[in-house]
Protein backbone atom coordinates (compact mmCIF):
# COMPACT_ATOMS: atom_id res chain seq x y z
CA UNK A 1 0.00 0.00 0.00
CA UNK A 2 1.43 3.21 -1.21
CA UNK A 3 0.22 6.36 1.38
CA UNK A 4 0.55 9.94 1.29
CA UNK A 5 0.71 11.42 4.90
CA UNK A 6 0.79 15.09 5.10
CA UNK A 7 3.28 16.01 8.56
CA UNK A 8 2.44 19.44 10.29
CA UNK A 9 5.37 19.78 13.03
CA UNK A 10 4.64 22.94 14.47
CA UNK A 11 6.27 24.08 16.94
CA UNK A 12 8.19 23.85 20.39
CA UNK A 13 9.05 20.18 20.74
CA UNK A 14 6.78 19.02 17.53
CA UNK A 15 9.28 18.38 14.90
CA UNK A 16 11.51 16.15 17.43
CA UNK A 17 8.41 14.11 18.33
CA UNK A 18 6.87 14.04 14.69
CA UNK A 19 10.55 12.69 13.80
CA UNK A 20 9.87 10.02 16.18
CA UNK A 21 6.64 9.01 14.53
CA UNK A 22 7.56 9.01 10.66
CA UNK A 23 10.94 6.73 12.05
CA UNK A 24 8.29 4.07 13.59
CA UNK A 25 6.21 4.74 10.53
CA UNK A 26 8.92 3.71 7.94
CA UNK A 27 10.14 0.85 10.01
CA UNK A 28 6.07 -0.26 9.69
CA UNK A 29 6.66 0.20 6.15
CA UNK A 30 9.11 -2.01 6.30
CA UNK A 31 8.05 -4.89 8.03
CA UNK A 32 4.50 -5.00 6.63
CA UNK A 33 5.22 -3.83 2.63
CA UNK A 34 4.16 -0.66 2.68
CA UNK A 35 5.05 2.76 1.27
CA UNK A 36 4.46 6.40 3.34
CA UNK A 37 5.30 9.49 1.39
CA UNK A 38 6.26 11.82 4.01
CA UNK A 39 5.35 15.57 2.69
CA UNK A 40 6.04 18.54 5.68
CA UNK A 41 3.78 21.80 5.76
CA UNK A 42 3.78 24.98 8.04
CA UNK A 43 1.36 25.28 10.74
CA UNK A 44 0.75 27.91 14.16
CA UNK A 45 3.76 29.79 15.13
CA UNK A 46 6.08 28.64 12.50
CA UNK A 47 3.97 29.34 9.83
CA UNK A 48 3.41 32.89 11.09
CA UNK A 49 7.14 33.54 11.28
CA UNK A 50 7.17 31.97 7.68
CA UNK A 51 4.13 32.87 5.72
CA UNK A 52 2.56 35.82 7.84
CA UNK A 53 -0.69 33.07 8.80
CA UNK A 54 -0.97 30.22 11.25
CA UNK A 55 -2.49 27.93 8.29
CA UNK A 56 -1.15 28.87 4.71
CA UNK A 57 -3.32 28.11 1.97
CA UNK A 58 -0.39 25.28 0.95
CA UNK A 59 -0.85 23.40 4.26
CA UNK A 60 -4.58 23.56 3.75
CA UNK A 61 -4.06 22.09 -0.18
CA UNK A 62 -1.56 19.97 1.12
CA UNK A 63 -3.82 18.12 4.14
CA UNK A 64 -6.39 17.84 1.96
CA UNK A 65 -4.45 16.31 -1.32
CA UNK A 66 -3.00 13.87 1.42
CA UNK A 67 -4.40 10.63 3.05
CA UNK A 68 -4.64 11.22 6.27
CA UNK A 69 -2.41 14.45 8.27
CA UNK A 70 0.52 14.04 11.58
CA UNK A 71 0.34 17.12 13.75
CA UNK A 72 2.88 17.68 16.01
CA UNK A 73 1.62 20.73 18.32
CA UNK A 74 1.37 24.55 18.56
CA UNK A 75 2.14 27.51 20.05
CA UNK A 76 4.56 28.80 22.43
CA UNK A 77 5.47 32.08 24.39
CA UNK A 78 6.98 33.92 21.21
CA UNK A 79 3.36 34.61 19.94
CA UNK A 80 1.52 35.03 22.88
CA UNK A 81 1.46 38.80 22.40
CA UNK A 82 0.00 38.23 18.98
CA UNK A 83 -4.41 38.93 18.39
CA UNK A 84 -6.29 36.31 18.36
CA UNK A 85 -7.19 35.86 15.05
CA UNK A 86 -3.53 35.57 14.40
CA UNK A 87 -2.17 33.28 17.36
CA UNK A 88 -0.93 30.07 16.11
CA UNK A 89 -3.34 27.79 17.85
CA UNK A 90 -5.83 29.65 15.40
CA UNK A 91 -4.21 27.16 12.53
CA UNK A 92 -5.02 24.20 14.47
CA UNK A 93 -8.99 25.50 14.72
CA UNK A 94 -8.94 26.25 10.70
CA UNK A 95 -7.27 23.17 9.72
CA UNK A 96 -10.13 21.00 11.30
CA UNK A 97 -12.84 23.01 9.88
CA UNK A 98 -11.31 22.99 6.53
CA UNK A 99 -10.92 19.28 6.60
CA UNK A 100 -14.55 18.92 8.24
CA UNK A 101 -13.85 17.33 11.19
CA UNK A 102 -16.47 17.01 13.97
CA UNK A 103 -15.46 13.96 15.94
CA UNK A 104 -12.31 13.53 18.68
CA UNK A 105 -11.25 10.55 19.52
CA UNK A 106 -9.11 10.45 22.97
CA UNK A 107 -8.10 6.96 24.23
CA UNK A 108 -7.05 7.57 28.11
CA UNK A 109 -4.42 4.76 28.61
CA UNK A 110 -2.60 3.87 31.45
CA UNK A 111 0.05 1.00 30.44
CA UNK A 112 0.58 -1.61 33.12
CA UNK A 113 3.94 -0.82 33.41
CA UNK A 114 3.29 3.12 34.46
CA UNK A 115 0.52 1.91 36.85
CA UNK A 116 2.65 3.93 39.78
CA UNK A 117 2.25 6.94 37.59
CA UNK A 118 -1.67 7.25 38.23
CA UNK A 119 -2.79 9.58 41.37
CA UNK A 120 -5.95 6.34 41.46
CA UNK A 121 -5.01 3.44 43.99
CA UNK A 122 -2.91 0.70 42.66
CA UNK A 123 -5.43 -2.07 42.97
CA UNK A 124 -7.91 -0.13 40.32
CA UNK A 125 -4.79 0.08 37.36
CA UNK A 126 -2.37 -2.32 38.36
CA UNK A 127 -3.67 -4.15 35.19
CA UNK A 128 -3.78 -1.15 32.98
CA UNK A 129 -6.92 0.74 31.52
CA UNK A 130 -8.09 2.37 28.11
CA UNK A 131 -11.01 4.59 27.67
CA UNK A 132 -11.27 6.02 24.29
CA UNK A 133 -13.61 8.83 24.46
CA UNK A 134 -15.23 9.77 21.36
CA UNK A 135 -16.41 13.82 21.69
CA UNK A 136 -18.79 15.79 19.37
CA UNK A 137 -16.46 18.75 17.91
CA UNK A 138 -18.49 21.50 16.40
CA UNK A 139 -22.32 20.92 17.81
CA UNK A 140 -23.89 21.41 21.41
CA UNK A 141 -23.63 24.54 23.91
CA UNK A 142 -20.12 25.72 22.92
CA UNK A 143 -21.53 26.31 19.18
CA UNK A 144 -25.33 27.02 19.85
CA UNK A 145 -26.77 30.95 20.09
CA UNK A 146 -26.38 32.60 23.29
CA UNK A 147 -26.40 36.16 24.35
CA UNK A 148 -26.85 38.50 27.28
CA UNK A 149 -29.48 40.72 28.83
CA UNK A 150 -31.13 42.60 32.01
CA UNK A 151 -33.97 42.49 33.87
CA UNK A 152 -35.70 43.00 37.48
CA UNK A 153 -33.03 40.68 38.41
CA UNK A 154 -30.09 42.78 36.83
CA UNK A 155 -28.06 41.22 34.02
CA UNK A 156 -27.97 37.47 32.69
CA UNK A 157 -26.73 35.40 30.55
CA UNK A 158 -27.72 32.38 28.33
CA UNK A 159 -26.52 30.05 26.02
CA UNK A 160 -28.17 27.04 23.79
CA UNK A 161 -27.34 23.45 23.23
CA UNK A 162 -28.78 22.10 20.71
CA UNK A 163 -28.37 18.81 18.57
CA UNK A 164 -29.65 17.29 15.18
CA UNK A 165 -29.98 13.98 14.66
CA UNK A 166 -27.97 13.85 11.79
CA UNK A 167 -25.21 15.02 14.00
CA UNK A 168 -25.59 12.95 16.87
CA UNK A 169 -25.84 9.43 13.90
CA UNK A 170 -22.76 10.84 12.65
CA UNK A 171 -20.65 10.31 15.38
CA UNK A 172 -22.23 7.44 16.85
CA UNK A 173 -21.22 6.15 13.61
CA UNK A 174 -17.60 7.73 14.51
CA UNK A 175 -18.05 5.51 18.10
CA UNK A 176 -19.60 2.04 16.17
CA UNK A 177 -16.65 1.89 14.31
CA UNK A 178 -14.33 2.05 16.80
CA UNK A 179 -16.67 -0.33 18.87
CA UNK A 180 -16.45 -2.76 16.28
CA UNK A 181 -13.04 -3.02 16.56
CA UNK A 182 -12.46 -3.57 20.30
CA UNK A 183 -15.17 -5.33 22.85
CA UNK A 184 -18.76 -4.09 20.79
CA UNK A 185 -19.57 -2.40 23.42
CA UNK A 186 -20.45 1.35 23.67
CA UNK A 187 -21.93 3.78 26.70
CA UNK A 188 -23.16 6.64 25.60
CA UNK A 189 -23.28 9.96 28.14
CA UNK A 190 -25.77 12.40 28.41
CA UNK A 191 -27.82 14.32 31.17
CA UNK A 192 -30.97 12.37 29.52
CA UNK A 193 -33.23 12.84 33.09
CA UNK A 194 -32.66 16.17 32.99
CA UNK A 195 -32.11 18.02 29.10
CA UNK A 196 -34.21 17.45 26.29
CA UNK A 197 -31.15 17.68 23.64
CA UNK A 198 -29.83 14.54 25.85
CA UNK A 199 -32.90 12.53 25.58
CA UNK A 200 -32.91 12.89 21.92
CA UNK A 201 -29.16 12.06 22.12
CA UNK A 202 -30.32 8.96 23.96
CA UNK A 203 -33.18 8.23 21.66
CA UNK A 204 -30.91 8.77 18.59
CA UNK A 205 -28.21 6.34 19.88
CA UNK A 206 -30.20 3.53 20.35
CA UNK A 207 -32.02 3.83 17.12
CA UNK A 208 -29.23 4.21 14.66
CA UNK A 209 -27.41 1.33 16.77
CA UNK A 210 -29.86 -0.89 15.87
CA UNK A 211 -30.05 -0.37 12.67
CA UNK A 212 -26.89 0.09 11.55
CA UNK A 213 -24.90 -2.00 14.34
CA UNK A 214 -26.89 -4.20 16.02
CA UNK A 215 -23.84 -5.90 17.25
CA UNK A 216 -22.73 -3.46 19.35
CA UNK A 217 -24.80 -3.29 23.33
CA UNK A 218 -25.02 0.08 24.04
CA UNK A 219 -25.33 1.39 27.69
CA UNK A 220 -26.52 4.76 28.78
CA UNK A 221 -24.90 6.86 32.12
CA UNK A 222 -25.78 10.00 33.20
CA UNK A 223 -22.72 12.46 33.16
CA UNK A 224 -22.27 12.75 36.62
CA UNK A 225 -22.25 8.94 37.10
CA UNK A 226 -19.78 8.97 34.31
CA UNK A 227 -17.34 11.41 36.29
CA UNK A 228 -17.46 9.46 39.48
CA UNK A 229 -17.19 6.04 37.72
CA UNK A 230 -14.06 7.12 35.94
CA UNK A 231 -12.41 7.92 39.00
CA UNK A 232 -13.71 5.00 40.81
CA UNK A 233 -13.86 2.11 38.41
CA UNK A 234 -12.23 3.01 34.94
CA UNK A 235 -11.38 -0.40 33.66
CA UNK A 236 -15.44 -0.98 33.29
CA UNK A 237 -15.39 1.37 29.87
CA UNK A 238 -14.02 0.88 26.29
CA UNK A 239 -15.78 3.32 24.13
CA UNK A 240 -17.50 6.41 25.35
CA UNK A 241 -19.48 8.33 22.92
CA UNK A 242 -20.78 11.59 24.24
CA UNK A 243 -21.57 15.54 23.58
CA UNK A 244 -18.81 18.42 22.88
CA UNK A 245 -19.56 19.74 26.41
CA UNK A 246 -19.27 16.72 28.16
CA UNK A 247 -16.83 15.23 26.50
CA UNK A 248 -14.46 18.18 26.80
CA UNK A 249 -14.85 17.82 30.84
CA UNK A 250 -14.61 13.82 30.62
CA UNK A 251 -11.74 13.43 28.24
CA UNK A 252 -9.35 15.67 30.74
CA UNK A 253 -10.86 13.57 33.53
CA UNK A 254 -9.71 10.37 32.24
CA UNK A 255 -6.51 11.82 30.80
CA UNK A 256 -5.66 12.72 34.47
CA UNK A 257 -5.61 9.10 35.79
CA UNK A 258 -3.28 7.57 33.09
CA UNK A 259 -0.36 9.61 35.14
CA UNK A 260 1.30 11.75 31.97
CA UNK A 261 -0.61 13.32 29.16
CA UNK A 262 3.03 12.97 26.84
CA UNK A 263 1.67 9.05 26.25
CA UNK A 264 -1.65 10.10 24.91
CA UNK A 265 -2.73 10.58 21.30
CA UNK A 266 -5.81 11.65 19.46
CA UNK A 267 -7.59 12.30 16.50
CA UNK A 268 -10.12 14.49 14.77
CA UNK A 269 -12.24 12.88 12.03
CA UNK A 270 -15.41 13.39 9.56
CA UNK A 271 -16.84 11.59 6.89
CA UNK A 272 -14.05 10.21 4.88
CA UNK A 273 -11.08 8.15 5.87
CA UNK A 274 -8.64 11.66 5.79
CA UNK A 275 -8.10 12.36 9.88
CA UNK A 276 -5.85 14.79 11.77
CA UNK A 277 -4.05 12.74 14.25
CA UNK A 278 -2.10 14.09 17.21
CA UNK A 279 -0.72 13.71 20.73
CA UNK A 280 -3.10 15.77 23.21
CA UNK A 281 0.06 17.71 24.83
CA UNK A 282 1.60 20.80 23.75
CA UNK A 283 4.61 22.25 22.29
CA UNK A 284 6.89 22.37 25.87
CA UNK A 285 8.87 25.29 24.45
CA UNK A 286 10.66 25.29 27.19
CA UNK A 287 12.39 22.16 26.19
CA UNK A 288 12.01 22.09 22.13
CA UNK A 289 15.37 20.76 20.85
CA UNK A 290 16.73 19.28 23.69
CA UNK A 291 16.25 15.74 23.26
CA UNK A 292 14.18 15.51 26.46
CA UNK A 293 10.67 15.30 24.65
CA UNK A 294 8.35 12.02 25.32
CA UNK A 295 7.61 10.77 21.62
CA UNK A 296 5.23 8.15 22.62
CA UNK A 297 2.10 10.58 22.60
CA UNK A 298 3.02 11.28 18.89
CA UNK A 299 3.80 7.49 17.79
CA UNK A 300 0.52 6.14 19.11
CA UNK A 301 -1.48 8.97 16.92
CA UNK A 302 0.42 7.24 14.45
CA UNK A 303 -0.69 3.75 15.31
CA UNK A 304 -4.47 5.52 15.64
CA UNK A 305 -4.13 6.69 11.91
CA UNK A 306 -3.30 3.14 10.25
CA UNK A 307 -5.80 2.04 12.31
CA UNK A 308 -8.44 4.48 11.77
CA UNK A 309 -7.81 5.86 8.61
CA UNK A 310 -6.00 2.76 6.64
CA UNK A 311 -7.70 0.13 8.38
CA UNK A 312 -4.18 -1.36 9.30
CA UNK A 313 -5.06 -3.34 12.38
CA UNK A 314 -2.18 -5.52 12.51
CA UNK A 315 -0.13 -2.82 11.96
CA UNK A 316 -1.60 -0.76 14.59
CA UNK A 317 -1.20 -3.53 16.91
CA UNK A 318 2.46 -4.00 16.23
CA UNK A 319 3.47 -0.25 17.29
CA UNK A 320 1.55 -0.53 20.48
CA UNK A 321 2.77 -3.89 21.32
CA UNK A 322 6.34 -2.55 20.83
CA UNK A 323 5.60 0.74 23.03
CA UNK A 324 4.48 -2.19 25.49
CA UNK A 325 7.83 -4.08 25.37
CA UNK A 326 9.75 -0.64 25.42
CA UNK A 327 7.80 0.24 28.86
CA UNK A 328 8.06 -3.41 30.15
CA UNK A 329 11.90 -3.12 29.73
CA UNK A 330 12.28 0.06 31.59
CA UNK A 331 13.08 2.28 29.52
CA UNK A 332 11.87 5.77 29.88
CA UNK A 333 11.64 9.91 29.03
CA UNK A 334 12.30 12.15 31.70
CA UNK A 335 8.35 12.59 31.78
CA UNK A 336 7.63 9.52 33.24
CA UNK A 337 10.61 8.72 34.54
CA UNK A 338 10.92 6.47 37.75
CA UNK A 339 13.45 5.20 40.23
CA UNK A 340 15.45 2.08 39.05
CA UNK A 341 14.50 2.42 35.61
CA UNK A 342 16.86 3.84 32.37
CA UNK A 343 16.63 7.65 31.12
CA UNK A 344 16.24 7.87 27.00
CA UNK A 345 15.92 10.81 25.63
CA UNK A 346 13.47 11.58 22.28
CA UNK A 347 14.97 10.03 19.22
CA UNK A 348 16.46 6.90 21.03
CA UNK A 349 12.97 6.58 22.54
CA UNK A 350 11.76 6.32 18.78
CA UNK A 351 14.36 4.16 17.63
CA UNK A 352 13.84 1.81 20.63
CA UNK A 353 9.95 1.45 19.94
CA UNK A 354 11.07 1.74 16.09
CA UNK A 355 12.93 -2.28 16.29
CA UNK A 356 10.88 -4.20 18.33
CA UNK A 357 8.17 -3.92 15.26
Amino acid sequence: MKLNIAVLDGDGIGPEICRGAVTVLERVGEKFGHEFEFKHYPIGGCAIDECGDPLPEKTVEGCLKSDSVLLGAVGGYKWDDLPGDMRPEKGLLRIRRAMGLYSNIRPAKLWKGLANASPLKHELVKDGIEIIIVRELTGGIYFGERGRGSDENGDYAWDTERYSVKEIERITRIACELAVKRSKKLVSVDKANVLESSRLWRKTVHEYCAKNYPQIEVKDVLVDNMAMQIVKDPAQFDVVVTSNMFGDILSDEAAQITGSIGMLASSSLGDTKRGLYEPIHGSAPDIAGQDKANPVATILAAAMMLRDSFDLTAEYAAIEIAVQKTIDEGLRTADIMEEGKQLVGCSRMSELIAQKI
